[in-house]
């Protein structure tokens, strides 16, 4: 039985937790997670976490808000006019859409507020800021 090493494909199976301990996603109901260590597909804590790791190994990692999704950023939260939203979509709190910056680069946001003349827009990730725990099973190296 090796270990993982960079470069090597695995299935490994994974629970992310909040620093109140309530899970914001897991893989444990479904089939495993398959990633190559290195191609940076995921937290780069996470990957390097899985080298050294033997098939069947658990180990749980905390990962401070800067090496998992960055800290969070108010100057990403922007309220503009209802008006440009297009038509037909009808907003709500916690709807998820695609805005285009400025410069023509694609965003995923965040609706925050709604009032009747403005929409609070956020594009930090759902998980900037937050500090994380994961518990990371290492199922197969394949």
């Amino acid at each position: 039985m090796g270990q993982a090493k960079s470069g090597d494909t695995v299935l490994i199976h994974y629970t992310g937790k909040l620093e109140d301990g309530s899970i914001f996603e897991t893989s444990k109901d479904q089939e495993p997670l398959l990633l190559t260590i290195g191609q940076n597909k995921t937290i780069q804590v996470l990957e390097d976490a899985i080298v050294g790791m033997k098939p069947g190994e658990i180990k749980t990692l905390k990962i401070m808000a800067i090496d998992a999704y960055g800290p969070y950023h108010k100057e990403l939260v922007k309220t503009v006019s209802r008006s440009v939203i297009d038509k037909g979509i009808e907003p709500k709190v916690g709807q998820k859409l695609q805005a285009t910056r400025i410069d023509g680069r694609k965003v995923s946001v965040t609706i925050k507020n709604i009032s009747e003349k403005s929409v609070t827009f956020d594009a930090n990730h759902p998980l900037a800021g937050q500090d994380l725990t994961f518990d990371v099973q290492l199922m197969e190296i394949v």
